[in-house]
């Protein structure tokens, strides 16, 4: 078996389909999970990856096996998954969806009770149940409820939060891509209710992914010439679990996974609450530009929507995420959510009367850089310390891997938590310095 085939780790168990992601394994964490949380009631949703029923069996065997009541929701973005989780006061829930990677991969994510996902301490002592068979099986298993309308409790809480009235009046004009994902069942009758005029694109969920699901500008293509095509005041685009979200402007251009961020927050600080910004590490300077403008403090932490959402509990903030397009409101959930984020940029657009080529324009400009390189963790460990002594002379922050800031860029590099990558990141003001800071760092790296 390859390294890259199969990870277990505090983000749950991710695998290739047929290589390495068998029952067997499946249904041993299930196994882990259920005795963890001392069975109950937990819900299981997936994506809509060919996978999902061989993975979903598999999971219903194991949380049965150690006393759990299933309930089965079939399709559901991890969002809605986490908000149901919350609002029917499970014990738990289990997303089936490798997210962003593709087809050929699935993934378990683990929901704890409150639907939020496990503490990085949590995930560990979930581990240790795993590797030591700590199951409390069952003689007597239960079974498996259904309930078809698992999405509403997200939907209804949405639609109480935002100005639905202040949309219709203006009743925008949307191009939404859902990528054939969790989220393609229900965003089209989603976004009719906020008040927008809407054409779908990549709707189906029969033939697999249409592109590849990671909501990036390059992934896009078919939603850009779709905007131009409907002379449409913006393009939406969500990945496979629908957590993440990246916007089109009304002249068919992305505006990038940060700024469709750093706009849904904007929107909330002016409209909606004064609340600190907390966002991770990785996430675009203009996060600070925004806080300080809005006059508000903005926390950064490690990488990983459960830090997001711990910080931002833990300091009362209302609003923020992750740059990849990870919005997290609070009103709605402490998750990231790409049906929050669209409501959100609909409101700002009605509100404002602008369009999104406007508001992204009154936006300080940066140009980041996203690239990976494949070392395992102690490769990782080296890389890092030789970047620490070339980059000496700015300031250095080790809470993720290793972020460093000059005034006129900053970098941060980390070994992921879903693959057997560095994952490097650099940020500037000019293009030109950017890519060149980019190639230096990949040189001391590889070299």
């Amino acid at each position: 078996m390859r390294e890259s085939d199969l990870k277990i780790s505090i983000s749950g168990i991710r695998g290739i389909v047929g290589r390495s992601l068998s029952p067997r394994l499946l249904i041993k964490f299930s196994e882990a999970f259920s005795s963890y949380v001392g069975g109950g009631r937990i819900a299981v949703a997936s994506d809509t990856r060919p996978s999902r029923d061989m993975v979903r069996w598999a999971v219903f065997s194991g949380l049965l096996s150690c006393g759990a009541r299933p309930i089965d929701l079939g399709i559901l973005p991890i969002p809605s998954l986490q908000v149901y989780t919350k609002e029917k006061k499970l014990d738990g829930a289990v997303s089936i969806t490798a997210s962003h990677n593709p087809i050929e991969w699935n993934a378990l994510k683990l929901i704890r009770k409150g639907g939020v996902f496990l503490s990085p301490n949590e995930a560990g002592e979930l581990l240790d149940y795993y590797y030591q068979g700590r199951f409390n099986r069952t003689a007597r298993p239960q079974g498996i409820q259904t309930d078809e309308g698992a999405f509403d409790p997200h939907e209804q809480k949405i639609l109480k939060f935002i100005d639905t009235t202040l949309i219709r009046k203006r009743r925008p004009r949307v191009v939404v891509d859902p990528c054939g994902g969790a989220a393609a069942p229900f965003v089209g009758a989603f976004l009719e209710k906020l008040g927008a005029e809407v054409f779908c694109i990549h709707g189906s969920i029969e033939n697999g992914f249409p592109r590849n699901p990671e909501p990036v500008p390059s992934n896009l293509e078919a939603l850009c010439r779709a905007v131009r095509e409907h002379g449409a005041d913006i393009g939406l685009a969500q990945d496979a679990d629908a957590d993440r979200l990246a916007a089109v402007d009304e002249k068919g251009t992305p505006i990038g996974e940060e700024y469709t961020l750093a706009l849904a927050v904007e929107y909330f600080l002016k409209n909606k609450k004064r609340t600190p910004i907390v966002v991770n590490l990785s996430t675009s300077q203009v996060m600070d530009d925004i806080a300080e403008r809005e006059n508000v403090l903005l926390h950064r932490t490690r990488v990983g929507e459960i830090n997001v959402a711990r910080m931002m509990r833990d300091v009362r903030s209302e609003i923020g995420g992750e740059g990849n397009g990870g919005i997290i409101a609070a009103p709605v959930h402490y998750c990231r959510d790409s049906f929050s984020g669209m409501a959100l940029l609909l409101e700002y657009l009605a509100w404002s009367g602008k369009p999104l080529s406007t508001l992204k324009g009154e936006l300080p400009p940066y140009f980041m850089v996203k690239d990976k390189i494949r070392a395992s963790f102690q490769e990782g460990k080296r890389f890092l310390k030789r970047l620490e002594e070339s980059f000496d002379r700015g300031r250095t922050d080790r809470m993720d891997g290793l972020r460093v800031e000059y005034p006129d860029f900053w970098f941060h590099v980390r070994p992921s938590n879903t693959e057997p990558v560095i994952r490097l990141q650099v940020e500037a003001g000019e293009r030109t310095l950017a890519e060149k800071t980019m190639r230096r760092i990949k040189q001391l790296l590889i070299f």
